[in-house]
Parts: C-alpha cells; structure tokens; sequence
C-alpha cells in the first residue's frame, strides 16, 4: 500500500547563521543576553546559508522517508523565496501549488550563534503573510491530499480556514502550534477535535490543557485529539494513541552544534514514521533520534535522516492503557 499523501502548509524561510563567541550569552540572574557594542564592526567566525521555515523542515524530512509530499504557500520571486522553491525542489517535494507574485518575499532570519553551546538569537523577518482568504482559495484548487500538516500561518483565523478545509474534505491533520495560534488559546482548542495527532512542548500544553506532568498533559489532550505528543526539552518525550502510553527518555548525550529545527525535526520525524504504519514507539524513536541528528549540524534541514539510517537504541518505556 502506498504511503499518504501529505500537503505541507505554511511560510519558508532564507536562514542566515552567524557564527562567533562575541554572541556567547551574558547573563544576569535567570535572564542572559547577547551583547553587541553599538556602532562596532565585528568579524564573525563562521556564516551559513541555508534555508529554513517550519513547513519546509517538516516537508523534507517526509520526502527524505518516502512519502509523497506537496507544499503550499504565497511565495515571491525575491533571492529567498527562490532558495527556498530550489531546495525543496531539490529534495523531490511538489511545489507545483506554490503561488508567486513578485509582490512578495519570503521570510529572512539572522541567527547568532554562539561558539560555546549553541546558544542562539534569531532576528526575524517574517516576509508577507497570505491573508485567511489568500490561503482559502489557495486550498479550493489544491490537490486534495490524504493529509495536511499546516505549521506558522501567521493568524489562528488562517489556521482555522485549513483545518476547516480539511474536517470538510476528510483529511487528517497533524498540528504543532506556532507562537501566533497560541495566542488564542480559545480559539484554539475549538479546532483541537479536527486534528488527529496534536503535538506541542510542555508549556505550550498547559496552555491547552489541566495537568502539571507530560504523562497528564497527554491523558488530558486525548480528550480532544487521537494521537497526542508532548515533549519535554532534555527530559525527553511522552506520547499515546488511547492504546498505550510511550514514555522517551534523550535520543544521545551529544552536545548540540545548533537547535534551529529540531522540534519540527522531532514533529515530522514522528509523522513520517507513523504514516508508515510503524508503531507508537518505534515512531517516537524515529522522531527522537531526527532531532537529535538535526541538532548537531547548521541549519534546520541539513541533519534531517535519509531513509534505511540506522538507529541507536535509545531508553523507551511503554505500557498498555
């Protein structure tokens, strides 16, 4: 049986790493700081480009796992916009839905990174956001995929014209929410029975639900959606499907190069598996030791794994619910 088909959905990005100890961070009490002299010309040890956007990283890692992957967007004809068209045409996704208007630019970030740890400040420019009916009539002539995994829209009004148009056409999501949907939490968790697998951070789940561990976290967030991933920075993972119940501890000790990406790494890394049919654990395996590759390379895409890589073992723990 062939793999689903999944339409990726939301804003690229032209990435710009800076590499230099003058960004290692100051810090004072719980807050630290990246601290330029104004004026100052500084050197930099290391630039990278590379491209980037949430939508883009989850896209690659799908096709690198064999799935047949489409993306869509409002795209410009600008460097960044091109760069970003040529990646993932370079990576086998259908881009054949992407819509350009020179009008547009794709969004830019400057990363800082610092030399000793990975630590990082990003400067963004998010570049011009299709408006909720941009993106409805996007969708009316889109192929209708078997799934959508819309990530960074810009608005929860956007994020709610997707998951409309899925629930209408029987397409599952799979949703992370972004910073802007979490500002309507409300609203958000309105469109929560339309999603089949829901994952987010620790934080961002208290935000959605009652509980004060993952492993409620989860229990609580299966109320509304079938599958449900909550993770836990280097206190790994929790996930369940109503059947049983996968707690994950860190895929590796190694120290990361740069984190740009690894939650979408972890995400797709999770979708990919599972669209596979492969189980609750060996996905979250998966997801776990993609992120984990990501991290210790520049750039969101360049540490995504090819298909057929072998796995370290890593600590699972499972039950049955």
């Amino acid at each position: 049986m062939n793999p689903p088909k999944v339409l990726c959905i939301g804003k690229a990005t032209q990435d710009v790493f800076l590499i230099d100890d003058e960004f290692d961070p100051h810090c004072e009490g719980d807050v630290c700081y990246t601290h330029l002299p104004l004026g100052a010309k500084l050197d930099v040890t290391t630039a990278v480009f590379a491209p980037g956007g949430n939508a883009t990283n989850v896209a690659v890692t799908l096709a690198r796992q064999g799935i047949d992957t489409r993306y869509l967007w409002a795209l410009g004809h600008d460097p960044a916009s091109l760069s970003a068209l040529q990646a993932l045409d370079g990576e086998g996704v259908d881009t054949s839905a992407v819509v350009q208007d020179p009008s547009l630019q794709a969004s830019y970030s400057t990363v800082l990174v610092a030399l000793n740890g990975g630590e990082r400040t990003i400067l963004n420019y998010k570049g011009a956001l299709p408006a909720p009916n941009d993106i409805e009539r996007m969708l009316r002539i889109a192929d209708k995929p078997d799934w959508v995994y819309p990530s960074s829209l810009g608005s929860v009004d956007s994020l709610t014209k997707v998951i409309d148009w899925a629930a209408k056409h029987d397409i599952k999501v799979m949703l992370n929410p972004s910073g802007s949907d979490l500002t309507e939490v409300a609203k958000l968790r309105s469109l929560l029975e339309d999603v089949e697998v829901l994952i987010a951070n620790k934080e961002e789940m208290q935000q959605l639900v009652e509980g004060s561990t993952v492993e409620e976290l989860v229990m609580h967030g299966l109320h509304y959606c079938s599958v449900v991933i909550v993770t836990d920075g280097r206190n790994g993972a929790c996930a369940s499907d109503g059947k049983t119940i996968v707690h994950s501890g860190l895929y590796d000790q190694k120290p990361s190069i740069e984190r740009t990406g690894a939650g979408d790494a972890f995400a797709s890394g999770f979708l990919s598996q599972w669209l596979l049919g492969k189980s609750l654990k060996d996905s979250l395996h998966f997801a776990s030791a993609n992120s984990s590759s990501v991290v210790l390379q520049i750039g969101a895409k360049a540490g995504i794994l090819e298909r057929g890589a072998p796995l370290d073992p890593m600590e699972l723990k499972e039950r049955q619910l």
